[in-house]
């Protein structure tokens, strides 16, 4: 496959709509699939959950429901999510589903449970009556079934090998990250136009936001001292209002879908919306925010096949941030040098946000991302560069970012741990 073609497969793959958190939608998707194999009523539910998923998913709010968590998600998933709208599972749910996934709650029937394993997205669903038995597995991408069973009979059975060496574009994160964007820059608008559609969608997403009293209200405070003048009206601060407010209506459970990057939307807004904010201070053709945006995405999945689709680290940050920083600073007429630097600047001043799962508070850390991007471009653009061996900073962005991947995959282990032992010592989420 030629590096065209592997962009193109990439973003086709890893650029896709999501309602609601990743995490409990695809739980409520293994839910559903399950479901839709069980013939009557269930019994009981049991489902198990990689400690990443289980952490992301713990406080977020559902969509279409006022309610957050796991439990709420994996009951809509068995009374009512449809499978086939894969992360968009849960989009059609009417005030009835809700009833019965709450009655469904109230009866013990569900359990959720966390597994041990190393693996990062891990999703089993055990579905039984009297008649049936129906187990269903998600692992490596928060779509992808690796495992269905119904009784005796095995629907599906994959090798137990990574899903994402056995991507066909897999090759592109082994490449230097400006050959990469000098190919996006000879594509044709046709190639990347798709792109736009996420840019609108979370463009909206963040309109809403602003307009409305949801999660923190971090977006919609930033834009209301902006209007009283007490902070000013430029790209770091639209850049910080514009990713928050998304978030803050994500979070909340709003009952619209973001694009997704790389198996998470709060990745896609963070990849997406500074450069949204570029777009409102400065005036850019269509074409080159497509290819912008192609940018901020390939450079996110980049990042995050290193430090892990879930990680102890923030991947908004270290890695969605990083992509739309490169993005603008592509749009700034940033060279080689200058690209690697924004990279570096980035992860040496991001490198030790930690995720401690999806929720409201998200909002905080997208608009520090955000604000961050920003920074290390304009820093970069004036060759103001963090050195090489300043702390885990490397030669290069490509050694920088394998730095930052030991340093997630070998160093932080313990780190997720200790997260998900606070957050259940604290107790259930409100």
């Amino acid at each position: 496959m030629n590096l065209k073609d592997g962009i193109i497969k990439l973003l086709e793959g890893e650029v896709i709509p999501a309602m609601g958190c990743t995490e409990p939608i695809a739980v409520a998707l293994a839910c559903a699939k399950a479901k839709e194999l069980l013939e009557g009523e269930i019994e009981s539910a049991k489902v198990l959950l990689s400690p990443n998923v289980y952490k992301n998913g713990l406080c977020v709010g559902i969509p279409n429901t006022e309610e957050v968590g796991l439990e709420i998600a994996a009951a809509l998933g068995v009374v009512g999510g449809k499978s086939q709208k894969v992360l968009n599972v849960l989009a059609h749910i009417e005030s009835y589903h809700i009833e019965e996934a709450k009655e469904l709650l109230e009866s013990g029937k569900v359990k959720i449970g966390i597994k041990d394993t190393n693996e990062k997205v891990y999703i089993g669903v055990e579905l039984k009556n009297s008649k049936d038995r129906v187990e269903t597995v998600i692992s490596n991408k928060h779509t992808h079934f690796t495992f269905i069973k119904k009784n005796e009979n095995v629907i599906l059975e994959e090798s137990n090998k990574s899903e994402v060496k056995r991507e066909p574009y897999t090759f592109i994160y082994h490449m230097k990250i400006y050959d990469i964007i000098k190919e996006i820059e000879k594509m044709d608008f046709e190639d990347v136009k798709f792109m736009l559609d996420g840019l609108n969608m979370n463009k909206a997403v963040a309109e809403k936001g602003l307009e409305s009293e949801l999660g923190m209200k971090v977006g919609r405070s930033l834009a209301e001292n902006i209007k009283k003048g007490i902070l000013s009206d430029d790209l770091l601060n639209t850049a910080m209002m514009f990713t928050a407010a998304a978030s803050d209506a994500r979070m909340s459970g709003i009952n619209m879908s973001v694009m997704s990057s790389n198996g998470s939307g709060n990745n896609g807004l963070t990849a997406i919306l500074p450069i949204v904010a570029y777009m409102k201070k400065y005036n850019v053709e269509e074409e080159k925010l497509a290819k912008a945006v192609a940018i901020s995405h390939v450079v996110n999945s980049y990042v995050k096949h290193y430090i892990g689709r879930l990680s102890a680290l923030c991947g908004c940050a270290v890695a969605a941030s990083t992509g739309a920083g490169v993005a603008i600073g592509w749009l700034m007429g940033a060279n080689h040098v200058q690209i690697d630097g924004i990279v570096k600047n980035m992860i040496a001043n991001l490198s030790g946000m930690i995720c401690d799962g999806a929720k409201v508070g998200c909002a905080l850390k997208l608009s520090t991302s955000a604000s961050a991007a920003i920074q290390s471009v304009l820093l970069s653009l004036n060759n103001a560069i963090v050195p090489t061996r300043n702390g885990i900073v490397g030669e290069t962005a490509e050694e920088t970012i394998k730095n930052l991947g030991v340093l997630s995959e070998k160093g932080m282990k313990i780190t997720d741990t200790v997260i998900l032992n606070i957050m259940n010592h604290m107790g259930r989420c409100h």
